[in-house]
Parts: C-alpha cells; structure tokens; sequence
C-alpha cells in the first residue's frame, strides 16, 4: 500500500494537536507520566511497562541479529577449514573433507545459527550437539573404512567438535547478551490505541521480536491509560518531539487498514519524523501477526516513509569511517597540536568547544570543535549565527573557520560513532534563521537526521556552507541533505571526500 507525500520543500503547517511532549528520560527509573497500572510502584516498573529494556540504546547502536550470525558461521567455517587441513596434513584427506562438510551442513541444517527469542542455552547446544555428533561419527567411520582407525585423526576431531561446541556457548552468549543490553531488538512505538495495536503488542509478546516502548493517540479522551501494559505516552503531537525517539527503530501505524483516509492523514503528519514509518496490517489471525511483525522488525517491511535499510551499505559506511578517521588522525595529528597550541596562546579560554547537536534519529550528541570564538561569547545554541567580521570569533578562529580546520576534532565523533566522514552537517539543537527556530522553517527538516551527521558532505561542496541565516538557505541546505541520502553510495562518498579540499580552498566568499 502506498501513500503519496509531500514535496520536501513544502512549509511547516500548524499541529494537529498543540500538546506539549510528555518528559521521558532514558533511564531505568524515570517513568512517563501518562502510564498505566502500577501507579504505587516505587520502582516505577509497571510504568515503563513489560517491554522496556534496562538500559536504552541510541538506535545508531543497534546491532542485527542476522549479521551476528552470519559472522560466527564464518569462524565455524574457518575452523573446520584449518581442522580439515590439520587432518589432511595426519595423511587423512577424506576423512578431513567428510568431516568439515557435514560438521557446517548439519549445523546449518539444525538451525544453530537462527538463535531464536527466549531459546535456552541447553535447547541450542542439543541442536549444535547433534550435528557436531552426526559429523564426528561420519568422520571415524570414514576414517575406518579407509584403512583403520587412525589415533591422532581421531583426537583431533574430538578436539575439533568441543572447539565449534565452545565456540557455541560463546556464541549464545553474546546474542543473550545483546538482546539483554537492547543492542539485538528493535524499539518501536504504535501509533493508535486501537485493537489492531493490541494484536500487535500481543505478538511482540509471543515473538519477542521487537520492544514496544509506548503507544500514541491523537484521541487521548477515549484511550486507555496503558494496552496489555504498554503506556499510552500522548498523543501524535508529543510523538513529534518526544525524548524517546532517538532510541525508536520503528514507528507502526496500528490504526484498522481500511480505515485508509485515517492512515493517509497519519503518514502525512509523520512523515516529517527521521525515524522509518510502517504499517501493521490486521489481516489474518496470530501466523500472520507474528510473520507481519518479523519483516518490520527485520526492516525488510517497506516503510512508508524513511530510507530503507542497508545492512551493507551500512557496514561499507562505517568501515570507510574507520578507515578515513583513522588515516585522517595520523596524518592531521601534528596540524591539531599546532592549531590546540594556537588556540590557547591566542586568547584565554579551554581550547576546544563541545556543542549539542542533533545526530541520528534526532539524537542528542556533543560535537568537538576547536575553540573559534571568545570563550566569554560562546553561543552553545546558535542563538546568533556567524556573519562576516562577526566581533566574537578571534584572529586564530578567523583562520581555522576559513580553513575548517576548526572542524578536525569531529574526527574523534566519528570514531565513537556519533558521526560520519560525509553526511548532513550536524546543526545546533535549537539553532535560528532570523530569529525563528531553523527546524521550523522546512517541515522534512528532520530529513537531514535520517542519516548520521557527517564532518563534510554533499551540501558542503554543492556551495551550502557556513551558516544558514536565511529560510531560502536553510530550504537549500536541507534538499542537498536529502538528495545526499536519497544517493548515498560507498563511491559518492569517496567523490565527495576527494572533492571538500579542492572546494573549501576554492570558495573564499562563504562565511565560516
């Protein structure tokens, strides 16, 4: 089902509702004010509700399940190959072939690498037993019927099949792990109060296959305090702005799919969120509930807005971060100590400057910079942004601005993860256009954090550079940042990498 969206470009119209977003802090003992039962619970539990992980993990942080997998069936196949070639060298080759071949089929085929929700640590190593244990015996038959049982051939596959079991346990505890921690399920929160919502929380409960952090509803007057225990947080309004949302993977439209006027006016109103937007159908009965909810969680669901996922793309993305920042470090190491030395010769004050600014999915991250302006005149939240000759920025922050050297220590952002090479520009939390609050002059504005922020990017060297002092600007700067994310590639990075310096050095006109 497919709903049409609006022009990127379009004007921020006014709320559906004016209600102020309800507090959430992402910690264990905050609760959200509107919840349901379990008022009187000290430790604020029943609150938080059934599916609330103890410890909230940024949405940029989370891990898949299948990647996970498909890395330890690469160590199994890399230590059956160096078994294998250890056997071969005792004078044993089929016995080493027979034996790593059906070790990696029959773990295959017994499911040891899908590590399903709530599946205990014995349930799986029977699972990898038996096959480890169909293996072992295929392997001293062979070696048997091949001229007698060989001693060494027959301890170093002993030793071989509790190496792959050990490594099992290891691998069933980091996925218990992860999962425990929040790094493993996906967070989503449910748009309606409705029974199509029900439906869907009851089969997070059977599956586990997602954490349902709170539901929302424009029609709080007729909605429950909490749905099977999950809180009804407020309504689509505070949805908008809510503290939980940098660690949402998922917003689900639950609303009945024929009610098709109601869902188009939802996707319209969310379609300004970073975060991707789907729909759970209530077609069917439990099957059908539980395999919906796995391709949401999965991601391969296609959102009705957001960018689709890439766990490849992804995976490109930060090792070309890695690599990039890394290499970056050593070789603009000494040009840092030079600038750190300047900065704090010139004028007093610590030499670099943090500011909050909005990451992925709207996250709250603390950007590095090295200190430009007078410490005394520091603008935290961009109240005033820089203009030419501004009185603020010193004689050394006048280079390092028209350089972008000022812009070097964000290399340690995206080490962290916080950011990457090439994105949209991250943008103070708070940060005004003419005395109006940036953010609400474009209404996809959020667009730009559907991608981590970067240290250069497509804007950068389209001519958007510096600051955004005017709604004509920020229009420019938010389409280049969405046309960026619409087209981002392993390669169109490395363009835009090859190209900042050559466009920094060439522009002399834009205010930095």
């Amino acid at each position: 089902m497919v709903f049409p969206t609006t022009s990127i470009l379009r004007p921020v119209s006014p709320p559906l509702s004016q209600a102020e977003p309800l507090a959430f802090a992402p910690t264990p003992e905050t609760s959200s004010p509107r919840s349901g039962d379990g008022g009187g619970d000290p430790s604020g539990a029943a609150k938080r509700g059934p599916f609330r992980p103890g410890r909230l993990v940024p949405s940029r942080a989370r891990l898949e399940t299948r990647l996970l997998a498909r890395t330890f069936r690469a160590v199994d196949i890399l230590i059956a190959a160096a078994v294998a070639v250890a056997v071969t060298a005792l004078g044993a080759p089929i016995v080493a072939g027979l034996w790593a071949i059906a070790a990696l089929i029959g773990l295959r085929l017994v499911g040891a690498y899908a590590f399903p929700r709530k599946q205990p640590l014995a349930a799986h190593m029977t699972r990898a037993g038996l096959a480890l244990g169909v293996s072992l015996l295929m392997g001293i038959g062979a070696s048997l019927a091949t001229g007698g049982t060989q001693t060494p051939v027959v301890w170093t596959l002993l030793a071989a099949s509790g190496a792959v079991a050990g490594a099992h346990v290891a691998w069933w505890t980091v996925i218990a792990r992860g999962r425990a921690q929040g790094r493993l399920t996906p967070n989503i929160v449910v748009v309606g109060a409705t029974k199509n919502a029900e439906r869907l929380i009851e089969a997070a409960m059977r599956t586990g296959e997602v954490n349902v952090l709170g539901v929302f509803d424009d029609r709080l007057d007729r909605a429950p305090a909490n749905i099977l225990g999950v809180p009804v947080l407020g309504d689509t309004g505070a949805l908008l702005d809510h503290r939980i949302m940098p660690y949402v993977d998922r917003v689900v439209i639950a609303v009945a799919s024929t009610a098709q006027t109601r869902v188009r006016q939802l996707v319209e109103k969310l379609d300004v969120l970073p975060n991707p937007l789907h729909l759970f159908i209530d077609v069917g009965g439990a099957a059908e509930d539980d395999a919906a909810l796995v391709r949401i969680a999965a991601g391969s669901e296609a959102p009705l807005s957001g960018s689709p996922a890439s766990t490849r793309r992804a995976l490109l993305k930060r090792a070309q971060d890695l690599v990039v920042a890394g290499l970056g470090l050593l070789v603009a190491g000494p040009v840092m100590l030079l600038v750190a030395l300047a900065v704090k010769l010139d004028s007093p004050g610590p030499v670099f400057f943090r500011q909050r600014r909005h990451g992925f999915n709207n996250e709250a991250i603390l950007v590095w910079k090295f200190r430009s302006m007078r410490h005394e005149m520091a603008d935290a939240s961009a109240a005033r942004q820089v203009s030419a000759d501004d009185d603020r920025v010193t004689r050394v922050g006048k280079f390092i601005r028209k350089t972008s050297l000022d812009e070097l220590p964000q290399l340690f952002n995206v080490l962290t993860g916080e950011m990457s090479i090439v994105g949209p520009r991250p943008h103070a939390i708070g940060m005004k256009t003419a005395g109006v609050e940036s953010a609400k002059l474009v209404a996809q504005y959020a667009h730009r954090h559907r991608m981590k922020p970067g240290v250069t990017g497509w804007a950068a060297i389209k001519g958007s550079r510096g600051p955004v002092d005017t709604p004509e600007s920020v229009r420019l700067r938010v389409a280049l940042d969405v046309e960026y994310i619409e087209r981002q590639s392993f390669w169109l990075d490395l363009y835009i990498i090859a190209m900042t310096i050559p466009c920094l050095l060439g522009d002399r006109s834009a205010v930095r």
